[in-house]
């Protein structure tokens, strides 16, 4: 099953970069691995898959240890400060940067490790309540303070868009992150690359695509219906 999902999966993304002129090679595959085995896993790496995803700091360690070194680990789950110490010696990228508070409380890990990490500042683009984020009207000045740190390098954004049932729904939502996106690169602030946008997931990622995405983080499309129970 894994296979086909993947292979159909890989078949969309093509389809959505031909559909918007963009070359392929632009947008990277994250395999949402959150709550699956590493049976599952295994199976999705054997079919060269090298960027995963999870959620929870505790899931991203236990995972971490038991798959091969070449896998780059993503965290683009709500990160909570007393967990970042087992995200920043493993994830290749913290897609979930969601506050100043925490933007610091990751500078403070990453300079006891003497490490650099990329982080991506999640933005809130739909406003919902029920979401984490930065508003847009907010990131200027987030931005503005987490730039200075030095053991952190902005990347770009990310957001959660709403679940839809019509895809098409989203795609204002994609086309403004992308708009704030080209915003804050016009300004030029120091240490602040816009190279990246995470968006798009089983339901969308095809719009999101479209609208730009470099990173598209698709679970349920891969690796079938999520199971929360131990």
């Amino acid at each position: 099953m894994i296979k086909e999902n993947l292979k159909e999966v890989k078949e969309k993304i093509q389809k959505a970069c031909l559909r918007s002129g963009r070359d392929p090679k632009e947008v990277t595959l994250i395999a949402v691995s959150k709550t699956k085995p590493v049976s599952m896993i295994e199976e999705v790496y054997t079919e060269g898959i090298r960027d995963f995803g999870e959620n929870k700091p505790q899931e991203l360690r236990e995972k971490y240890d038991l798959m091969p070194q070449d896998i780059s680990w993503h965290m683009i789950g709500h990160l909570q400060r007393n967990k970042i110490k087992y995200v920043v010696d493993r994830a290749c990228m913290i897609h979930s940067i969601d506050s100043v508070r925490l933007a610091q409380a990751v500078e403070e890990e990453a300079a006891k490790r003497e490490k650099v990490i990329p982080i991506l500042l999640e933005i809130n683009i739909a406003r919902e309540e029920s979401k984490f984020g930065f508003l847009e009207e907010e990131v200027y000045d987030a931005i503005e303070t987490i730039s200075k740190l030095p053991h952190l390098k902005i990347e770009g954004l990310m957001t959660i868009a709403p679940f839809v049932e019509n895809a098409e729904e989203n795609r204002i939502h994609f086309k403004n992150l992308r708009k704030l996106s080209v915003d804050i690169k016009q300004k030029n602030i120091d240490n602040v690359n816009m190279c990246n946008l995470s968006m798009g997931m089983t339901g969308d990622y095809e719009i999101a695509i479209e609208e730009g995405a470099t990173f598209v983080r698709v679970g349920t499309g891969i690796f079938g219906e999520r199971n929360y129970i131990k």
